[in-house]
């Protein structure tokens, strides 16, 4: 008993600490000033305009999320929020109407993406939603570049932003997809670039749904904004785990839905050569899987997609599909975020064992983004009971929110992308999946940091 109470005791006191270091993080930040000042209801026309003609309407998250980061970027603080969204809930949207209030009171947006083909996937949205009210925009990555001494009012790119000759000029936000996969040092390196020596407007997108509790404390310094509503029209994507001796008539009702229905199919593998290693011995790569499925289905387009190849051959592979040239596209997890196939209504995940609960949602989400009915298939060999659980609920489940918070209690916080480097790992007691305790260790550290400050 009381080895219990000493351990929650020092579970409790590490959390509390915890949770002062971020707020010691957002007190400092707030300490910073904006380069530029932002108004709205100057622009209430334009930004009523340029809502209603878009091709969708808004969802009520969407616009309360809008209205949270509208407020932010009035404010002399520069906003530092955290846009938590599930796949498809319409987080570029939000970051558009952002760019967009930011160029009309004459400063510029810098958007950064971790791959190529996510960075290409904003730049032709945003170009599509921007470019008809003058808004200038660039794309730049590690193989396409602008030229220099062209303006731009928007930059849109990878990494290769960090390393890009000059600085952007007055930039008012920045928009960083998927932050983990930066680190901190290339952060501050990009806000350098920013000329002005002051801290633009930070808003950091993640399509990896944390659990709100796990949230507050793993990103305390930050504002956080959840979108957990799918527009309408979405269709619930069918999920069925597949066992082994079904996978050939699998591919065959692949190989006719295709035909049948004129729809595409992702087929996601986690690997692209075949691998020695034991441990590795039953995951399909993507190589074995591609020339099995031409020999298997050879009367469709087949294509294989994965990092090692040119950009050039990247883009070239992505454009066929878009288009509907290629029918099915087996690919390693690249795809996971950034290729939008509306047509695309079938994902078969090999090795799905391999993956956390958060990364198939990701994939899963590749499709069901028509009317379309969508389906996913998870091909495991893996008979262990508790991956079979975990991908058992993904037949069942739709929401990425609940399941980080299944992920979080099956396989702990380590496993949600991004959680690692803001110091979860130097926990050694304490249990973050004890969301009561979490709620009093950061209830307890605000009122200390009030007092003392």
């Amino acid at each position: 008993m009381e080895a219990a109470k000493a351990r929650q005791r020092f579970a409790f006191e590490e959390l509390f600490i915890f949770n002062l270091r971020a707020l010691a993080r957002k007190k400092k930040w707030q300490e910073q000033q904006t380069p530029v000042k932002i108004e709205r209801e100057k622009f209430a026309k334009e930004l009523g305009k340029f809502k209603k003609n878009l091709p969708f309407d808004l969802t009520r998250t969407q616009e309360r999320v809008l209205a949270e980061v509208f407020a932010d970027l009035e404010k002399e603080v520069p906003m530092n929020r955290l846009l938590e969204g599930d796949v498809g809930a319409g987080k570029t949207v939000v970051a558009a109407a952002a760019a967009y209030l930011v160029y009309l009171n004459g400063a510029r947006s810098v958007l950064m993406a971790p791959t190529e083909v996510l960075a290409d996937q904003h730049y032709r949205t945003l170009k599509e939603l921007l470019s008809p009210y003058g808004v200038r925009i660039a794309l730049h990555t590690g193989t396409k570049k602008e030229k220099e001494g062209d303006e731009f009012d928007l930059w849109v790119g990878t990494h290769a932003l960090f390393y890009k000759k000059g600085d952007f000029g007055k930039v008012g936000l920045v928009v960083i997809d998927e932050q983990h996969r930066f680190g901190v040092r290339q952060r501050a390196q990009l806000f350098k670039k920013a000329q002005t020596g002051k801290v633009p407007h930070i808003l950091t997108l993640t399509a990896t749904p944390i659990p709100r509790t796990l949230a507050l404390a793993v990103y305390g310094d930050l504002d956080l904004s959840i979108l957990d509503e799918l527009p309408p029209g979405r269709t619930p994507v069918k999920t069925y785990v597949v066992p082994p001796h079904k996978r050939e008539n699998g591919y065959r009702w692949l190989g006719e839905k295709v035909k049948k229905t004129g729809g595409q199919a992702f087929v996601i593998c986690p690997l692209i050569e075949q691998s020695e290693t034991e441990s590795l011995k039953q995951v399909k790569a993507a190589t074995a899987v591609f020339q099995n499925l031409k020999k298997f289905l050879p009367h469709l387009k087949i294509d294989l997609l994965h990092g090692r190849l040119k950009s050039t051959e990247k883009e070239k592979i992505i454009q066929n599909f878009r288009e509907g040239t290629t029918q099915i596209l087996v690919s390693t997890p690249i795809v996971e975020v950034g290729i939008d196939v509306p047509n695309a209504t079938v994902v078969m995940i090999e090795g799905a064992e391999r993956f956390g609960l958060a990364s198939l949602h990701q994939l899963r989400g590749r499709v069901g983004r028509g009317e379309k009915e969508s389906f996913c298939f998870l091909l495991t060999e893996s008979e262990d009971p508790k991956a079979l659980e975990r991908l058992k609920a993904l037949e069942k489940e739709q929401s990425g929110f609940a399941l980080a918070e299944l992920d979080l209690a099956l396989r702990g916080p380590g496993e949600i992308s991004g959680t690692a480097q803001h110091g979860l790992s130097e926990l050694k007691v304490a249990d973050v999946t004890d969301q009561h305790l979490l709620k009093e260790a950061r209830d307890a550290a605000q009122n200390h940091f009030a007092e003392k400050c």
